[in-house]
């Protein structure tokens, strides 16, 4: 699976995977997994919000034990992040097949669209419009970098954007959701354990910042004339990172936008996008008043107009207690070291986080040993994939099976 699956939208050049939702490389992905379930017998549907779903057993039954994860990328994204829960769920299935058991749940392999939010800007889109967190009159003023609407993408891809919107009926007939991911961090390579369990996600969100300032010529406008916004975004980088340190936060801006954007005209318009996550929400709330709050100054100080936008918020996610220990009971007692399985928190966002609302949700890390993820450089080794398939297939068991 994973050598038919590694090619799909990988950039010659980088290296890294540039698969954007209802982009040519993501529907060859859907072509994939929708294969890989009717190679197994499963019944393959797609949903009124076009996540994917592959059933084993009646799919209307009710108290399903669904897992999964997202097949796209963020841009030149590692190969792990999303992919290994996918395939590693159709493994875990074989796994279980090959173990005989009987299965006393229905059970389900999802692959949600538009996780990264790569090509629209919001993350989670697919379960977002699930669990009715993203609104559908909202969903359709989501807009690519060339002006296509959400929409228009879908219908351009094959699929109905009329239907999207809220689905309770299918969220009521899942009884546990358990996703697994790569872990995005090192704290697995740093205990020694190839797997471990997650306890939550950190409060996190994406911010614009758009600086305003006069575009004139590089070549002839004295320094002392200049509304340059470019110096008021470079200190507002600089004040983001202090403030992180300060509190003990992450805040980064990774993505920016510059106009009239040329080498020789000052612009008249930046425009940074600011992601921030903290283990608390009181922590998060002060590194991003603190940025905004230096931002301002700098900004007052230079003649620059500055407009702050939230885009995205997701509070902090406790994945339900009760799940998770009955998945730290089930790994223990078919570990062969006798040792307590990790739990750890996780600074990134996952579509498990977002239906942690609506259904009873769990997740498990498979070890990174460099810690690097959103990169080519992204990496698991195989003995420690296996062990994750293994562990992914004892929780399935212990959920839906006799």
């Amino acid at each position: 699976m994973w050598r038919e699956l590694a090619p799909v939208g990988r950039h010659p050049d980088s290296g890294g995977y540039r698969r954007y939702a209802w982009s040519a490389a993501d529907l060859e992905c859907r072509a994939w997994f929708r294969a890989q379930a009717e190679a197994r017998g499963l019944t393959y549907e797609t949903d009124r919000n076009g996540n994917q779903w592959a059933w084993l057993g009646d799919p209307l039954a009710g108290d399903a034990v669904v897992t999964g994860s997202h097949l796209d990328s963020v841009p030149d994204g590692g190969a792990f992040d999303g992919p290994l829960g996918v395939v590693s769920s159709f493994a875990a299935l074989d796994e279980l097949r090959s173990r005989g058991v009987a299965f006393t749940r229905p059970l389900a392999v999802t692959n949600f669209g538009d996780e990264e939010g790569a090509r629209f800007g919001l993350a989670c889109v697919g379960s977002r419009l699930a669990a009715g967190q993203l609104t559908v009159a909202d969903a359709h003023r989501l807009r690519d970098a060339d002006g296509i609407a959400l929409p228009a993408a879908m219908e351009s891809a094959g699929y109905d954007p009329d239907t999207i919107g809220p689905d309770p009926e299918r969220l009521a007939r899942i009884g546990a959701f358990v996703e697994l991911h790569v872990e995005q961090g090192r704290a697995l390579d740093l205990t020694g354990d190839p797997v471990g369990i997650a306890s939550a996600i950190w409060p996190h969100g994406r911010w614009r910042f758009d600086f305003r300032g006069e575009a004139n010529h590089a070549g002839t406008t004295r320094l002392v004339d200049r509304r340059d916004p470019m110096l008021t975004y470079a200190e507002t980088v600089l004040a983001a990172r202090r403030e992180a340190e300060l509190t003990g936060a992450l805040a980064t801006f990774g993505k920016i936008a510059v106009e009239p954007n040329g080498v020789n005209a000052i612009p008249s318009l930046v425009r940074g996008w600011l992601d921030s996550r903290a283990a608390d929400q009181a922590t998060l709330d002060a590194v991003v008043t603190g940025i905004e709050r230096a931002a301002r100054e700098y900004a007052d100080r230079a003649g620059i107009d500055l407009d702050v936008v939230r885009e995205s918020f997701t509070p902090v996610v406790e994945f339900e207690h009760a799940l998770r220990d009955e998945l730290a009971k089930i790994l223990e007692g078919s570990g062969d070291t006798g040792r307590p399985v990790p739990v750890l928190g996780t600074g990134a966002g996952h579509d498990a986080g977002i239906l942690s609302a609506s259904v009873p949700t769990a997740m498990l890390f498979v070890r990174n040993p460099t810690g690097i993820s959103h990169s080519p450089a992204e990496h698991a080794a195989e003995d420690d994939c296996v062990a994750g398939v293994r562990a992914l297939a004892d929780v399935l068991e212990g959920l839906a099976c006799s």
